[in-house]
């Protein structure tokens, strides 16, 4: 094992995890709570890698310019987590989607788990 190999993110087998459904709950609530703007994005960044917490901070800044362009202020969001379907395509990797309901509309938001590191942590998310 070279010296770089050594130091890089290690992978982490599903057995040796914990359940991910908590997990996934807890994302998406904070997910959403950070579009809304009552949550403070760096709060998830130890639960997203690189790549995806970028994307997360890009489209929590997209939605904070939405919000002052139109004049409403940041409000809680009021949803419910209807279900939670996960698919293992890996040992290591966890892809779910999580139905939430909120006021006016059902959304999926879609998350992909990967265990580094001797925890899970998400590599995608889209919220469709």
């Amino acid at each position: 094992m070279t010296l770089h190999e050594y130091f890089a993110p290690q992978p982490t087998s599903a057995s040796e995890l914990p359940d991910p459904a908590p997990l996934l709950r807890s994302l998406t609530q904070g997910v959403l709570e950070v579009l809304a703007g009552v949550r403070e994005v760096d709060q998830l960044a130890r639960w997203f890698s690189e790549d995806a917490f970028r994307s997360l901070v890009t489209r929590a800044n997209l939605s904070a310019r939405a919000r002052s362009a139109r004049g409403v202020a940041p409000a809680r969001p009021a949803f419910e987590i209807l279900s939670i379907r996960c698919a293992a395509p890996r040992d290591d990797v966890i892809e779910a989607v999580v139905v939430v309901a909120g006021p006016g509309r059902t959304r999926a938001v879609a998350i992909r788990l990967e265990g580094m590191d001797r925890r899970w942590r998400a590599t995608s998310l889209a919220i469709l």
